[in-house]
């Protein structure tokens, strides 16, 4: 029987934390212990799901994200889209998990070689050429961090850092999902619920946590390290 990990009923957000932080470390290290992905699961989640973990990332291919947290089958609720852009739908489903689902933590999952990002800078260049419309519509929320990278660097847009940029696209994410939704809000002021933004490094497959709202220690040389880049 394949490993299991800790059940919701236990979960803290600061237990839900620690249990992808332990997830990744065994992903990096080539260790995975593939809990909860056999048959006993699957007759377990037959009428009901208890994920630790809400987790809103981007559709790229290179971040599956039982994959790199070392979980299985019921244990995260995931949401993702191209550059991680929220919107209602997304809103819908992360309230959807804290409300009904009782999520003790919300990851926000950014990565590093984003696509999205990189067109959002493309698109923001001063003789770029017209993107189609709904791709167009889903990286605008983007530029608003491409342009304030621009100006805090004094660079062309051309030439601004796409690290940069993702990490300032994922703070614009974090606030805009506190600021438009007062449940999630509302949990996180409780204690009940803590929202981590996480950076992915695709060929290390380390999440690096930028940082967090909520009551959780996620005070690390790794998240040190990212906040002064």
């Amino acid at each position: 029987m394949a490993a299991k990990t800790a059940t919701q009923t236990t979960m803290t957000p600061a237990a839900a934390w620690n249990e992808l932080l332990s997830g990744n470390d065994r992903f990096v290290s080539g260790k995975p212990r593939h809990p909860h992905q056999d048959s006993e699961r699957r007759d377990e989640l037959g009428n009901k799901q208890e994920p630790i973990a809400a987790l809103f990332g981007c559709s790229d291919s290179r971040l599956a994200a039982e994959i790199i947290f070392d979980l299985g089958l019921g244990d995260l609720f995931v949401i993702r889209n191209a550059g991680q852009v929220l919107g209602d739908s997304v809103l819908g489903s992360i309230e959807y998990a804290v409300a009904i689902l009782k999520v003790p933590l919300i990851i926000v999952l950014g990565h590093d070689q984003c696509g999205a990002v990189a067109a959002a800078i493309a698109s923001a260049g001063a003789d770029a050429a017209p993107l189609p419309p709904h791709i167009a519509q889903l990286i605008d929320p983007i530029v608003p961090a491409v342009r304030r990278v621009a100006k805090n660097s004094a660079l062309p847009v051309a030439r601004v850092d796409a690290q940069e940029v993702g990490r300032e696209h994922l703070k614009d994410t974090v606030r805009e999902l506190l600021e438009r939704s007062p449940l999630i809000a509302d949990a996180v002021a409780a204690g009940t619920l803590a929202v981590a933004a996480v950076n992915y490094r695709l060929v290390e497959g380390r999440a690096v946590p930028h940082f967090v709202v909520g009551e959780i220690d996620a005070s690390t040389p790794e998240q040190e390290k990212e906040a002064e880049q």
